[in-house]
């Protein structure tokens, strides 16, 4: 619970810890879904009803899932809460997964995969992780699910999942706003009070599938203006202990719009609106990757720049550039702590990962201990050109030629994923 009192508003966040890890290899797709349909009725609710009653209250619900947890959000005005808090324990509490929504959210559901074919960024973003982690691993699956999965879920496959996974020894409430904690604590608990505790499936850790020599895995997109590049490989958990030299390191590589993928590929070379770079954080180690959209016929050119920058960050960074880097993280954190949404959303990997609540106290003093040599070790440890995996969509008679002659590792032509 955090006191903020500067607007008559409340936000609500609950985690339930259980998210797109859960899913298996036959059910891509499931827990997305299953977030999707729990604000399309529940309790005495339609789905039109639960709209309806949003927009009298004045407040907003959301529903959304990841790979460590599905949420549901309520903002309201202290005004109403007492009626909010009914709604959203309601859609929490006691979703009634109606058929004729299902129907609903799958067809649209399908139609959305069905556009996602036909945009190369998409393809790309699925294809990637695909590469990296391989079927068996949920890291490697499609989160909206394939078009196979989604039409073969029934109704009781979701209620199974929510039935299973739904309990509040699985859950964390984050509220923020202008509350008092000992009086909201009493409202939630009569919303709340009837949520029965019961033991949640434990969660298998799947393995990960050792880095190889890199090779480029090229997806065919006839007549595409621009290639969608994705170079990287399996990063680390948001557990380490290396979270703050990474964080420094990859904002030199491709974080801000000076940073060092940016300025090669779009300010020097023009092959890019934007390149960037990311390590994805979750409980078992997400994907690194850097990424562009690409003018067709500079793909291998890109590909080369993208290596090189990949190399040189293993190399000493400079002193004035990461102190740049830092200030940029240091001036950013204040701006992400202005509404009462972003104070609750901040406070999310507190809630998943264990981290000590102090962790923002210490943010910037723990930037600004981050050395050079730190950067430099966990930059030769989680980068590796020569491990890495290279997924492209483009144009294959324009590209592949060219990414051939580049010599930086096999060329596996691959379907639509």
């Amino acid at each position: 619970i955090v006191e903020h009192h500067e607007l008559p508003v409340a936000n609500f966040l609950l985690l339930v810890k259980s998210g797109f890890e859960e899913e298996r290899a036959s059910t891509p797709g499931l827990v997305s879904l299953t977030a999707a349909m729990l604000d399309e009725g529940a309790g005495r609710r339609s789905a039109l009803d639960i709209a309806a009653q949003q927009s009298t209250l004045g407040a907003s619900l959301g529903t959304g899932a990841g790979y460590d947890a599905t949420t549901i959000s309520l903002q309201t005005p202290i005004a109403q809460l007492d009626s909010a808090l009914a709604l959203f324990a309601d859609v929490a509490l006691r979703p009634t997964f109606a058929q004729a929504e299902l129907d609903r959210l799958r067809t649209e559901r399908l139609t959305l995969l069905t556009q996602l074919k036909d945009r190369g960024p998409s393809i790309a973003d699925i294809a990637y992780p695909a590469v990296l982690y391989g079927a068996n691993h949920p890291y490697g699956r499609p989160t909206l699910g394939t078009e196979q999965s989604v039409r073969a879920f029934r109704r009781a496959d979701l209620v199974n999942f929510y039935n299973a996974h739904f309990r509040p020894n699985n859950a964390t409430l984050i509220v923020v706003g202008d509350v008092q904690p000992d009086e909201i604590i009493q409202r939630i608990g009569r919303a709340f009070g009837s949520w029965e505790r019961r033991p949640v499936p434990a969660t298998t850790a799947a393995a990960i599938p050792a880095a190889a020599a890199s090779a480029i895995h090229l997806i065919d997109k006839p007549g595409a203006a621009q290639s969608s590049v994705r170079i990287g490989g399996v990063g680390v958990a948001r557990a380490t202990p290396d979270f703050f030299p990474l964080l420094v390191m990859n904002t030199v590589l491709g974080v801000p719009f000076g940073s060092r993928l940016n300025q090669n590929l779009r300010e020097n070379k023009a092959y890019t609106y934007g390149a960037r770079s990311q390590f994805d954080m979750r409980g078992q180690p997400g994907p690194f990757t850097a990424r562009a959209e690409i003018v067709a016929d500079k793909t291998d050119s890109a590909v080369v720049e993208f290596m090189a920058e990949l190399t040189r960050i293993r190399d000493t960074v400079p002193l004035d550039e990461i102190g740049r880097a830092k200030r940029y993280l240091q001036t950013r954190l204040p701006g992400e702590f202005e509404t009462p949404s972003d104070i609750a959303d901040r406070l999310v990997p507190i809630a998943l990962y264990d981290l000590p609540l102090d962790f923002y106290n210490s943010y910037s003093q723990r930037v600004e201990a981050v050395t050079q040599a730190e950067m430099q070790r966990v930059a030769r440890t989680y980068i590796d050109p020569a491990k890495s995996a290279i997924v492209i969509v483009g144009d294959r008679q324009l590209v592949e030629p060219g990414l051939r002659g580049l010599g930086i590792g096999d060329v596996h032509i691959r379907g639509l994923p």
